[in-house]
């Protein structure tokens, strides 16, 4: 500040300006000489600094500055730099009289005459005491709030420019998506999105949204550095300031993919109730109408059997076959209902689902057509199961011949067997355990998610009438959850159906304490049906275990995936591979297996035929069981 020489005329402005000046009170304004002692004091500073002019006129002003400033010559410092720069501007800390602080925000300005030469200080002090609380108390709630939503680690919480760049990043956004903070500053946050939402233009959608509304909340599927996706709650928030005017955007994201999982599992667990009381009120109803059919039917048949004593007409003996041979087919329907219902006895035991689909293959292989592929996937090594192996054969069949018919030419049915443990509720209502799961799978028409739900219900069937009786399915359940097990479909059109059956498997020690596991195996093999079907009978009454086979390929095949057969009974003329030439196959693969070869032709014949006999022991038809027993000893 420069003061020039005024004419005697000015005395009156001067001394008005320094009243002007002694009489202000919101402000401190002072002078000092260039050692820096007070010359001037005004009302402002008296009221800042609680001195009277007598008190601090001719004193150092470093009186106002805390011991530490003076110690570190902070005065000092302000005179040389209002000195050498032309003006020294600060805030800190200022000691009244009374020795209490306040805070100041300080004005020091050089007075230097015409020559340049320093005359002193102007020096003007404000308190901004309340200013410095103010600002120091939204620092430190801004800071609480920096510290607290940086310690947040269950939600991603950032802001977004209004273009939606980021531009800061909290630890729960590291913890659910993965990046850094320096991975993500200032890139778009349309890159947390899939790749499907973002071509639909969502991100930018979610922007408009909160900005014409106020707010945007949604869910859906977001992706992590990784690669992986979670399902996210997203809130988005425009903010403004205090002017009204777009700043940003505050996001917060939280990972609920484990909530989805939840109510997903809710939403099954519900449908599998309300099927399974669905169910159990259709199989309530169907089993007191079939009990009381059942009787109806009883009377029926019973009254056809007396009538026949009676005939003497052929006529009505024909009448009366067909009305006995309907009497029968309404029984076999009751029985099915009654299966449904769970009212139907079982002869359950323990069995290897393996060997019940081998004895059972020669049947299973001729309800199929010969356009299409029929295929076995049996695993190496089943536990046992308790269950009806009669009721199972009929139910592998109801299922072939279901899928037979849902493909139309040319393709594939294949029943195969595993084993897998489930959790509790991982499936239905099956308990926690070890399951033996027996799958039939064709590529036929498929079925619509409304079919597949209703497959099971007595009746239903979307087969032309008079080709179905809608029992098939609703028997095979019964069976299932009369074993303590489920029936499973998946199915879509045009792509197939794999219908599968969960046994629950017996632990080691119980399928070792029934006399099942310990039976030996036979293997009966014909090409005539009616001859394979009662030696299979005959050699179940002997105590075997027995598979069965109608030709020498697919004995050979049954051979090849089974273990421990212990005896093979083959027919020796078969169309393509004879007996004769299985027994050999047979001896190659179990060198210790007896075989015996059975033939309605001498045995001169036969060696004329298919060669030497001398390794296998033969039978001649028609045969005995005292033979067959001869043979076996």
């Amino acid at each position: 500040m420069t003061i020039p020489s005024a004419p005697p005329t000015h005395g009156l402005d001067d001394t008005l300006f320094r009243l002007s000046v002694a009489s202000v009170t919101d402000y401190a304004i002072y002078m000092l000489s260039p050692e820096g002692i007070v010359t001037s004091w005004n009302a402002g500073a008296q009221r800042f600094k609680g001195y009277t002019s007598d008190e601090i006129i001719g004193q150092h002003f470093s009186r106002f500055y805390t011991d530490d400033d003076r110690l570190q010559g902070l005065p000092q410092h302000a005179l040389m730099a209002a000195r050498s720069e032309g003006r020294f501007e600060a805030e800190g800390w200022r000691v009244r009289k009374d020795g209490t602080h306040f805070w100041a925000s300080v004005v020091i300005d050089p007075v230097l005459d015409t020559d340049g030469t320093l005359l002193g200080y102007a020096k003007i002090t404000r308190d901004i005491t309340e200013r410095k609380r103010s600002s120091d108390a939204l620092h430190a709630s801004e800071e609480q709030f920096r510290l607290l939503v940086q310690g947040v680690t269950d939600y991603a919480i950032y802001m977004l420019s209004p273009g939606g760049h980021i531009t800061n990043w909290n630890s729960g956004a590291r913890h659910i998506k993965g990046y850094e903070e320096a991975e993500v500053l200032d890139t778009h946050f349309s890159r947390f999105y899939i790749p499907e939402d973002v071509a639909k233009g969502l991100p930018m959608t979610a922007l408009a949204t909160a900005l014409r509304d106020g707010r945007f909340e949604s869910e859906g599927w977001r992706v992590r550095k990784d690669g992986s996706r979670f399902w996210a709650h997203v809130v988005i928030d425009p903010i403004r300031n205090p002017a009204g005017e777009l700043i940003g955007y505050a996001k917060v994201t939280r990972d609920i993919t484990e909530r989805l999982h939840t109510m997903q599992a809710l939403e099954k667990a519900k449908e599998a109730l309300f099927q399974s009381q669905k169910l159990e009120a259709i199989g309530k109803l169907t089993g007191g109408v079939a009990h009381d059919f059942n009787n109806l039917l009883s009377v029926v048949s019973n009254g056809l059997s007396i009538l026949r004593f009676r005939l003497t007409e052929n006529e009505d003996a024909r009448v009366l076959d067909a009305m006995e041979r309907a009497t029968m087919r309404g029984a076999a329907l009751t029985q099915q209902l009654l299966t449904f219902a769970r009212q139907q006895p079982l002869k359950q035991e323990q069995h290897n689902l393996n060997d019940v689909i081998a004895s059972f293959e020669a049947v299973l292989r001729r309800a199929v057509n010969s356009s299409v592929h029929f295929e076995l996937e049996l695993a190496s090594r089943l536990p046992m199961v308790l269950a009806d192996a009669a009721q199972v054969e009929a139910a592998i069949l109801n299922l072939i011949v279901n899928a037979r018919d849902a493909i139309a030419g040319m393709g594939n049915i294949t029943v195969g067997t595993s084993v897998l443990a489930l959790a509790a509720g991982q499936l239905g209502t099956l308990a926690a355990g070890t399951y033996v799961k027996l799958t039939v799978s064709d590529t036929g028409a498929g079925m619509s998610a409304d079919v597949a739900a209703r497959a099971v219900e007595p009746f239903f069937t979307t087969k032309e009438v008079g080709k179905g009786t809608g029992l098939g399915l609703s028997h095979v359940y019964g069976l299932m959850q009369q074993s303590g097990g489920d029936l499973v479909i998946e199915s879509m059109p045009g792509a197939g159906t794999t219908i599968s059956l969960y046994f629950p498997a017996l632990a080691d020690d119980a399928a070792g304490a029934g006399g099942e596991s310990v039976r030996e195996k036979a293997l009966v093999v014909d090409d005539q049906q009616d001859v394979l079907e009662m030696a299979v009978e005959l050699f179940r009454a002997l105590g075997y275990e027995v598979l069965s086979a109608n030709n020498g390929v697919d004995a050979l095949d049954v051979l090849r995936r089974t273990d421990g057969i212990d005896l093979l009974f083959s027919d020796v003329v078969m169309p393509g591979m004879s007996g004769v030439e299985l027994g050999h196959a047979a001896r190659t693969l179990y060198p210790n297996m007896k075989i015996i070869l059975a033939s309605g032709y001498a045995a001169p014949a036969l060696v004329d035929q298919h060669g030497r006999l001398d390794d296998f022991q033969l039978i001649s038809k028609p045969y005995s069981v005292a033979q067959i027993l001869r043979q076996l000893r």
